[in-house]
């Protein structure tokens, strides 16, 4: 089977391309990037006004399956995936059971493989049952196919056995990624400040944040290891980062296009469909996280998708689960804050989206459009104008502060092994 991709703006960080040109897919693998292609090819998809790319690579988001198929399921999720232009995601282990053992994490993969659409790499858990009470057995989980390792939803409290785990998973060439929230200071709806005592609830305070991210710079400089850190909402944590880099220390970051999106303001017109963990932060801290997207400081924008059933949600901000979903409006939540006011190329989108997650994946044949490389390659629509809807989720959730507005960008084609897995 030829695919061949006509006259889109192809865009290549590894290679600093960004221009019109060409791409032959032949099976599964990147067979030609050129100008004018004329081999024959079964497929011809015309790209032109469209934006072609290295699939996007999520390094974070939640499945819920095994344990929480009510709310997404391994299926459910690699649709809403791929309809959001992903062709590789990484789901974090706060399942039931979790997969802190090599059949649960076995189970995870037999299933993504049944379901053949994007690339499912599963984080196993750095604690047994997430309950930062015993370290799982990190090489063994490795072999099985773990990604990386992470209790994401629950800090790891125990100093000792966080550095350890850290220590542990960087000899393995790979890393723990961390939650970051000290529980003393953590209890709360939202963003501490005024809209949570307009709102008459308990305000979540940024330190809890800052905290943990702190301790986690630390034990990476003091043992030289590598340490990530997940989904950051401050400006102090952005801070950090930036100064820990610039002093040579191995830590790495991630952050949410929520965190770029929107303030604790979004709140007052969403409810509990703008709540998550962090919370919705100040726009001091919003400008924070662009910032650091465009420096460098943050290495990567993720979704942290995280479908919760509407009646879980509709319990009241004080009650609700934190989380929204993710994977579906990626695209315009970077075009409209990042892009078109001018503060990321889609050079920059690239290196945050696809390059820089292949990179600290260690998935070696993704994150660029190379020839002989696997063809993964997600195709978006920079210029559609829409406003999103309950009914156009994909997911089996439908827990977005983006339903009802209007939006701009889309994803049009995700390519997954030459395959074309979604046509919007």
């Amino acid at each position: 089977m030829k695919t061949l991709l006509k006259n889109g703006l192809v865009v290549d960080y590894k290679n600093n391309i960004e221009e019109n040109m060409d791409i032959l897919i032949e099976g599964d693998k990147i067979k030609k990037v050129a100008k004018n292609i004329s081999d024959d090819a079964d497929k011809i998809i015309d790209c032109t006004n469209l934006v072609v790319m290295p699939g996007m690579i999520d390094m974070h988001c939640h499945l819920r399956e095994p344990g929480f198929e009510h709310k997404e399921t391994i299926e459910t999720g690699s649709k809403s995936a791929v309809c959001g232009g992903y062709t590789a995601i990484c789901p974090m282990p706060n399942t039931k059971p979790t997969p802190d053992n090599v059949e649960v994490l076995e189970r995870i993969i037999n299933e993504a493989k049944r379901v053949n659409l994007c690339k499912i790499f599963p984080y196993a858990s750095v604690t047994k049952g997430e309950k930062g009470e015993e370290l799982v057995n990190f090489e063994e989980l490795k072999k099985a196919g773990a990604i990386a390792f992470s209790d994401d939803g629950m800090p790891v409290v125990n100093s000792r056995f966080m550095r350890q785990a850290i220590i542990e998973a960087d000899k393995l060439n790979t890393f723990v990624a961390s939650h970051c929230e000290e529980k003393s200071v953590s209890a709360g709806a939202i963003n501490a400040g005024e809209v949570a005592d307009k709102l008459g609830v308990e305000g979540v305070l940024p330190e809890a944040e800052e905290i943990m991210a702190a301790r986690e710079i630390v034990i990476s400089e003091t043992n030289n290891v590598r340490a990530h850190i997940c989904h950051i909402s401050t400006k102090t944590s952005v801070n950090m980062i930036r100064d820990a880099k610039e002093r040579g220390v191995k830590i790495t970051c991630e952050t949410c296009p929520h965190y770029f999106t929107f303030t604790v303001d979004e709140v007052l017109n969403s409810g509990v469909n703008a709540k998550m963990n962090p919370p919705l932060r100040e726009e001091k801290d919003r400008q924070a996280i662009i910032e650091g997207l465009k420096d460098g400081t943050i290495d990567c924008i993720i979704t942290d998708h995280a479908p919760h059933a509407e009646e879980e949600k509709n319990k009241g901000l004080a009650q609700a689960p934190n989380g929204i979903i993710g994977f579906e409006t990626v695209v315009p939540a970077i075009i409209m804050n990042l892009v078109e006011p001018g503060h990321l190329t889609y050079l920059d989108v690239v290196r945050l989206t696809s390059y820089n997650p292949s990179i600290l994946l260690g998935l070696d044949d993704k994150g660029t459009i190379e020839e002989g490389k696997t063809a993964d390659i997600t195709i978006i629509d920079p210029n559609k104008e829409y406003v999103y809807t309950k009914e156009m989720v994909v997911s089996k959730s439908k827990n977005s502060p983006f339903i009802g507005k209007k939006l701009k960008g889309k994803n049009k084609y995700t390519i997954v092994d030459g395959n074309i897995v979604y046509e919007d």
